[in-house]
């Protein structure tokens, strides 16, 4: 199946719009997995195991593994889910954008490397920079369009002419370039206000919403700004809030905790918006 195909599955057999970002920092691992070689992998595979039915994605973020010679763990990490949780979609998390050859090899680097089923990306240097990653038809492609840190205003919000701002217009070239059918757009939930005319613009696309948990995301907002009428598009993504729920050797199972509550507060909001969308 397609990347858009696997979300929209598991969005349903989970019941979850939970998207776990694996963010790993072995400064906050349980003292258990201290001096482990392969602490990064455990830590992540671990919680992973324990959080799967729970969620609609899983999300590395490459430069936290990278930043510590890791990136073999990251592969095996990949490879684990895909074995372990073959119905769940890995999005790699690593905004690549450049052209030409070089964009070719970032392509290369998410989806036959790593066998991501899905990679963000910038949008920022136009289309061309984007078509080695659609020429991959089974993967997706996640553009950043309103992203939730605060400076994301800088840019993003820029008037581009007859009163659109530039994260408008990422929205509608996304809606353009998506004749196959690969794209999502990211928009952060600390902006609930952006997330609802992206979701205006891109209509069912999937969006990918961090923001929420240590970032101060409100979920209900996100919940009635960006659910389509189907009740679901969004890839609501939590990382440390989840990821460091707990700090003994029970870790993975505190952090499946904070991810059942966290997948049941959203569901709440999407019964609720479901109740006020009827009225």
């Amino acid at each position: 199946m397609t990347f858009i195909e696997t979300l929209a599955a598991a969005w349903t057999r989970n019941d979850s719009l939970l998207c776990v970002g694996l963010d790993p920092d072995p400064a906050k691992f349980p003292a258990a997995l201290a001096g482990r070689d392969e602490a990064i992998f455990e830590f992540c595979r671990d919680i992973v195991d324990a959080a799967a039915d729970l969620v609609c994605a899983f999300k590395p973020q490459i430069a936290h593994f990278a930043a510590h010679r890791a990136e073999d763990q990251l592969e095996a990490l990949i490879a684990h889910i895909h074995a372990a949780h073959p119905d769940i979609p890995v999005i790699l998390d690593a905004k690549r954008g450049d052209i030409g050859s070089t964009a070719e090899r970032y392509a290369l680097e998410a989806f036959a490397r790593y066998r991501a089923d899905a990679v963000t990306v910038n949008p920022y240097l136009g289309r061309d920079s984007l078509e080695p990653y659609l020429a991959w038809r089974d993967k997706g492609v996640i553009l950043l369009c309103r992203t939730s840190n605060p400076g994301g205003g800088d840019l993003q919000t820029l008037d581009v002419g007859g009163g659109e701002k530039l994260f408008e217009r990422v929205a509608r070239l996304a809606v353009r370039w998506n004749a196959s059918g690969q794209c999502a757009l990211v928009v952060g939930a600390t902006f609930p206000a952006d997330l609802a005319r992206a979701r205006d613009l891109a209509g069912d696309m999937p969006i990918l919403v961090p923001g929420i948990g240590a970032q101060g995301g409100d979920i209900a907002a996100t919940v009635k700004a960006g659910m389509t009428q189907t009740g679901a598009g969004l890839i609501i993504s939590s990382s440390r809030a989840i990821l460091y729920a707990g700090k003994g050797e029970d870790y993975a199972q505190a952090a499946r905790r904070t991810a059942e509550g966290m997948r049941n507060a959203i569901n709440d909001q999407r019964i609720a918006a479901g109740r006020r969308a009827e009225n």
